[in-house]
């Protein structure tokens, strides 16, 4: 009774840290952001495309429609990987690689694939459906780069051994993604490779050359192109030239000025009416800035700051080297993305075309996004603390309604492998101190889910000089007929 009075009179920061001690909190955040992020993406979308969009074929829902759609297909593809092994994630990490590296060399062949108004080749269309395939790249280069450097990680690989596999096959992604040509993507592909070089313990000397070569890399391709070398022009003076390289984004500070603290209501934006070019896709902030105001703009900011907590904390909780490679990696795809777009919303970095994550228009950027957004909350079920609860049928209504599989298990000897390769201290500090904590797993003796995440049995109390305490469930056993639990919680035994 003490308890529950003092849990109901606890501050809220002591009930949220309660909360997220749970051992599904990560779970549950990760399926809460991202179903806040499609819900906002799609009232924004129909929002701001609506006006475009009668213009064009006189009905406001077609690229509402389109999005909607996208949507369907990502929360598919959400499940499926929701209840994907991690087994069967490594198995097929590389064929899909290199599916997708064929797919991106077939999108460059006249008569494949199709050709955009700016001469563009970036989409398959198949029975009207758009297809960009590099959206596609980016899931698979983070997969396969996860499986390779926790796999090399494991067998005491060289350095060399390392970066040779790696590098060069997502050098070749990004030079056929920027063939297209796609600048942006090709930018999200070097995060993809940095981030997970970062996380698999590179060398911080080595890491700085390789971000230096790629940001040297993306500044001479930013003026090999025309509209490229206009972009960056347009962000360096934006008053040179406000009615032509500088208009769009002059048009992007104007809605967000005129939005104040609480916006102009939602539906309301002038800028949508062909004021703001790609209101709907890269410049959607800017509407929500101007509809919802700076609340609204905080809001998402807001979403995307606790998305990277949850995915780093995830990270940092896994003890299986690929899931925390994965995690880390598409954790930190997804924000830089998101950050990086609402950057050049802001006038802090030139347009580069990277859209807002599940709020932007975009059919498949949307349902990959949500593709890896169930990647994450699989890795956030593999938890030990998660594994633990699961197993000892601390099951949520979520997972019960979705029939979701059990994680596998994953060994002591295996956590202490993966511990010991890995060389970020960060991670292992916070590992180590979790899964040495006994106030976080099932304590009765012969309990599975107890054994499995790496938990002893208290021994017995000894009492006098060195003599130990009579065992209960010894002197029962020799008496006969006697009933008692048994040690696997499975009914009685005799």
């Amino acid at each position: 009774m003490s308890k529950s009075r003092d849990a109901a009179q606890a501050s809220p920061r002591t009930r949220v840290g309660l909360w997220l001690g749970r051992p599904l909190a990560s779970f549950h955040l990760i399926v809460t952001i991202a179903a806040l992020l499609t819900l906002l993406g799609l009232v924004m979308v129909l929002s701001s495309s609506a006006a475009e969009a009668y213009a064009t074929d006189g009905s406001a829902y077609t690229l509402f429609t389109q999005q909607l759609i996208g949507v369907g297909l990502g929360v598919i593809a959400f499940y499926i990987a929701l209840r994907a092994s991690v087994r069967v994630l490594r198995k097929v990490s590389f064929p899909l690689f290199c599916l997708s590296v064929v797919m991106l060399m077939l999108v460059l062949i006249p008569g494949i694939g199709s050709e955009g108004a700016d001469g563009a080749r970036r989409w398959f269309n198949i029975a009207g459906v758009s297809f960009q395939p590099s959206e596609l790249a980016k899931v698979t280069l983070v997969l396969w780069g996860a499986h390779l450097l926790a796999s090399r990680r494991s067998e005491h690989a060289s350095l060399k051994s390392l970066l040779i596999p790696l590098v060069p096959a997502a050098l070749l992604m990004a030079a056929l993604v920027v063939m297209q040509p796609n600048l942006s993507t090709a930018i999200a592909i070097g995060i993809i490779l940095v981030s997970l070089l970062w996380f698999a313990g590179l060398n911080a000397r080595l890491f700085v050359v390789i971000v230096g070569g790629g940001l040297a890399a993306a500044t001479v391709l930013a003026f090999t192109a025309g509209y490229r070398s206009n972009r960056i022009k347009a962000w360096l003076n934006p008053a040179d030239d406000p009615q032509g390289l500088g208009y769009q984004s002059n048009q992007a500070k104007f809605s967000l000025a005129d939005g104040g603290p609480f916006g102009v209501g939602l539906g309301q934006s002038r800028a949508k009416w062909s004021y703001l070019p790609n209101a709907h896709n890269d410049f959607i902030f800017a509407i929500i800035g101007e509809e919802l105001g700076f609340i609204g703009c905080m809001a998402v900011l807001g979403l995307f700051a606790l998305f990277v907590y949850t995915g780093l904390r995830i990270a940092m909780r896994s003890v299986d080297p690929f899931l925390r490679l994965l995690a880390a990696g598409s954790t930190t795809w997804i924000f830089a993305q998101a950050m990086i777009n609402i950057g050049y919303v802001v006038g802090l970095l030139p347009v580069t075309g990277l859209q807002l994550p599940l709020v932007s228009y975009g059919g498949s950027s949307t349902a990959i996004t949500l593709l890896m957004f169930g990647i994450i909350a699989n890795a956030a079920r593999h938890e030990p603390e998660a594994i633990a609860a699961l197993h000892a049928g601390q099951r949520s209504r979520f997972d019960r309604v979705l029939r979701l599989p059990m994680p596998a298990s994953f060994s002591p000897l295996r956590a202490a492998a993966a511990r010991s390769k890995s060389t970020r201290p960060a991670l292992d500090r916070d590992d180590r101190r979790r899964l040495e904590s006994r106030d976080t797993v099932p304590r009765r003796r012969g309990d599975r889910a107890y054994a499995e995440v790496g938990g002893r049995t208290p021994a017995p109390r000894r009492s006098g000089a060195g003599e130990r305490q009579p065992d209960p469930q010894r002197g029962a056993a020799r008496q006969p007929g006697v009933r008692r639990p048994h040690p696997d919680g499975q009914g009685y035994r005799r």
